[in-house]
């Protein structure tokens, strides 16, 4: 990429985020707050993916009352709705700035061995800040809850769900997404040659390269996201 290309990017990127935050200077955010002397329907602990989702779902109900607490800020920060500056939200005071714990064949680099696992502490919990990444998570991992005895979480009980939020540009005609959902989920509009070589040498060295939220999560292939 040459010189002029990446200032150009670059360029964007500082418009985007003066736009934004000249959009958030010309009048208050209103939310509203708890009350001690209200009583609620749904009372939703975590205002992260799942926990907005389900509050939108619950309050499309005029007579229902929904008091959906979170422990940090609203999703103010310009960093927030500017994919490109994803990785300053990093260890922010957005960030619960979690350790996992020691790794045995891990994370060698890390002190103890326990790997830095970022997650959203403000409205939008860690879709907040994982640069907009749209990624459903092996199948695997859902009929082990549902064995574990989490009834209705096998993934193919799920699965209806995640097509039926989606609005697909992916540009596949495959049945493992949909569309005219309120989330739309797309491929970066931009990929930089480091990231197309990456998908190439994992082809060349034999690997799946395909859809990932796809038959199967394993493989190499550009990164899904949640941008339109």
């Amino acid at each position: 990429m040459g010189n002029c290309q990446t200032f150009m990017l670059i360029l964007v990127a500082v418009v985007a985020v003066m736009v934004y935050q000249w959009m958030m200077s010309s009048g208050p955010v209103h939310i509203n707050t708890f009350s001690p002397d209200v009583e609620y329907d749904y009372i939703i602990v975590g205002a992260g993916s799942a926990g907005c989702v389900l509050a939108n779902r619950l309050s499309e109900d005029p007579n229902t009352t929904v008091l959906l607490l979170e422990a940090g800020p609203v999703d103010t920060k310009s960093e927030i709705h500017t994919p490109l500056a994803w990785v300053s939200l990093l260890g922010s005071e957005v960030d619960w700035y979690y350790k996992a714990v020691p790794q045995r064949n891990a994370a060698l680099a890390s002190e103890d061995q326990r790997p830095y696992w970022p997650r959203g502490k403000v409205l939008g919990g860690s879709s907040s800040l994982n640069a907009m990444l749209y990624t459903r998570g092996s199948p695997a991992d859902y009929d082990a809850w549902a064995e574990m005895g989490a009834d209705g979480w096998k993934f193919e009980d799920v699965f209806p769900y995640f097509l039926k939020s989606e609005d697909s540009k992916l540009g596949e005609d495959s049945k493992y997404h949909s569309t005219g959902g309120p989330l739309t989920v797309s491929y970066p509009s931009y990929s930089t040659p480091a990231a197309k070589a990456f998908v190439e040498a994992g082809k060349e060295l034999g690997y799946r390269v395909g859809d990932y939220n796809g038959e199967s999560p394993f493989g190499f292939s550009p990164s899904q996201t949640t941008i339109r």
